[in-house]
């Protein structure tokens, strides 16, 4: 199953830097579709997301915002890949 990534930044911001370094190293274990937005080419964007970057959607589902470590980030998407079904 392909997870699908979008990642909320914008330019200059540290925070979105270091989250997007994360993202490329935990890439290449995974199969991921990424998507990376600028908040700032859209008044909506900017709205929803502006005091937020940088924000990481995971299949549509807000999951980290500001920081994540790789760690944390492989165990959700391998949650997302083997989602616990309740019975």
């Amino acid at each position: 199953m392909i997870s699908e990534i979008t990642l909320y930044t914008r330019l200059e911001c540290c925070l979105c830097e270091e989250m997007k370094e994360v993202v490329r190293r935990v890439a290449g274990e995974f199969s991921l579709s990424v998507n990376e937005t600028d908040v700032d080419t859209s008044d909506e964007l900017r709205r929803l997301y502006g005091s937020e970057v940088p924000v990481l959607f995971i299949n549509g589902r807000k999951a980290f915002k500001y920081r994540v470590t790789a760690a944390d980030l492989k165990e959700r998407l391998r949650r997302e890949a083997h989602p616990i079904r309740k019975v």
